[in-house]
């Protein structure tokens, strides 16, 4: 018998599914599982959450997967499915729109619920996929079995994680998938065995549950997907999600709170506020802002985060010392948003050449830059230091707006469609002038940057107050 804290018997209560949303949300999960059996195409099968007991209140999310003979050529099940999915919602009077994984499906809004639903193939074994939708069903089938006395607990972690920010397993999160918060529940046994254990995680823990892993993986949080030893079901967590969670298992052990299981508020505030904020630290911030690639976020978000990587890269050869950077998308723009020590240096930059013992380089080197005094791109040199031809250099960018204006921003290893953007609705500001009413929030947040479990004690210290 699991005992239950007051706290943790009065988040469950908060959380768990009320009688009238379990019988809307199946009552609908019905008509479109007969809607797709009718078709006599293929088999419908609820997945995810609800087929498995583990939906939050209030979450609204419904997955539908239509199972086709796997003879079926993968072009034909794109169509076909594509096809009956269109059809299925049209009889449920929902809307639709196509979306990409892997594969295209159909997403739709029916009385309320937000239903994917999806094409696969109706594969014997695990091992037989040919495509990486073809798990799930395995997915569902396994934790049906496993899971029925441990729901609470999975509803527990899930709050948790959600609270903590790390839930989701999305390019922009990082985090938690439902399915991962379910196997780790399963595997420790609950949710406080399961925390207990992980405030002692470090990089590169294993977790394989049934003992069948075929390969090495490589990602901070290994856990072996118990329907396909090949795949790494934690492999979306980052090292900063992992690390986040380790800290909120410590601090909720050592000190309990219903702020573990509250939703995080978004940082907000006026742009006055915002606006002393940047003036308080005294560095220098830069935005650039440009429209949205007309991509979905898992195409996008990795070549954001690549491009923030690349334009720092530039900005640090070109001696310009970067704090902090962080990027956003919004269905229309995208911000790129870098912290810089200052963002002015002298026009004098120091460039060291080869030693004087390479004869030949150190030959060249000085030739090249005692012609360089003549055009008057020199300020002293070259001369000696340790051994090494020093030469002191008028410096091409002083400012570093200019150089994220300059040509050579484009020549950095951007992601393909952020470069394209960025070549059609560049936009770059400074200082106060990158207060954004779209982004005020974003920089906000940047600019007060906390772990959960800070944000958690410092609300924790305001409301005792």
């Amino acid at each position: 018998m699991v005992t239950r804290s007051a706290l943790e018997l009065s988040v469950l209560d908060r959380i768990r599914p009320q009688a009238d949303e379990r019988t809307h949300i199946h009552a609908i999960a019905g008509r479109l599982i007969n809607s797709v059996n009718q078709s006599g195409s293929a088999t419908g099968m609820i997945v995810g959450s609800v087929a498995r007991d583990t939906w939050i209140r209030g979450d609204r999310d419904l997955d539908i997967f239509m199972l086709f003979p796997p003879d079926l050529p993968r072009e034909a099940l794109e169509a076909e499915g594509l096809a009956l999915a269109r059809r299925v919602v049209e009889s449920a009077g929902g809307t639709s729109r196509e979306k990409y994984a892997e594969h295209p499906y159909i997403n739709a809004i029916i009385d309320g619920l937000d239903v994917d639903i999806v094409p696969c193939y109706a594969v014997h074994d695990a091992a037989a996929i040919q495509s990486a939708v073809d798990r799930t069903p395995f997915h569902t089938r396994y934790i049906k079995d496993r899971i029925r006395n441990l729901i609470d607990d999975v509803l527990l972690l899930k709050q948790f994680a959600k609270s903590g920010g790390i839930y989701g397993s999305d390019q922009m999160t990082e985090g938690f998938s439902g399915y991962l918060c379910e196997l780790l529940v399963d595997h420790y046994g609950g949710f406080i065995p399961l925390i207990s254990a992980a405030q002692d995680w470090w990089p590169g823990v294993l977790i394989d549950s049934s003992d069948h892993r075929t390969k090495t993986f490589h990602e901070p949080l290994v856990v072996v997907d118990p329907v396909d030893p090949r795949r790494n079901v934690s492999a979306s967590v980052s090292l900063t999600r992992m690390c986040e969670f380790i800290e909120l298992c410590r601090g909720y052990l050592e000190r309990p709170g219903v702020e573990f299981f509250s939703l995080p508020v978004p940082a907000s505030g006026s742009g006055e506020s915002v606006a002393m904020l940047i003036e308080k630290r005294k560095t220098t911030l830069y935005t650039i802002t440009f429209q949205t690639p007309p991509y979905i976020e898992e195409i996008v978000v990795p070549q954001l985060r690549k491009s923030l990587d690349a334009i720092s890269a530039l900005l640090t050869r070109h001696e310009f010392v970067v704090n902090r950077a962080a990027y956003c998308m919004h269905a229309d723009r995208c911000i790129l948003l870098f912290e810089l020590v200052t963002g002015s240096l002298p026009p004098v930059t120091r460039h060291f050449g080869p030693p004087l013992w390479a004869r030949e380089n150190a030959r060249q080197f000085s030739e090249k830059y005692i012609r360089g005094m003549e055009e008057g791109r020199i300020f002293s040199g070259p001369y000696i230091e340790n051994g090494i031809y020093v030469v002191e250099l008028a410096r091409r960018y002083c400012n570093a707006g200019d150089l994220l204006i300059s040509p050579s921003l484009l020549d950095v290893g951007l992601g393909r469609h952020v470069k394209a953007a960025l070549s059609g609705s560049l936009t770059v500001k400074s200082g106060l002038d990158c207060l954004d009413e779209d982004f005020t929030d974003f920089i906000r947040s940047f600019l007060e940057k906390a772990s959960p479990l800070t944000q958690i004690r410092q609300l924790e210290n305001r409301t005792s107050v």
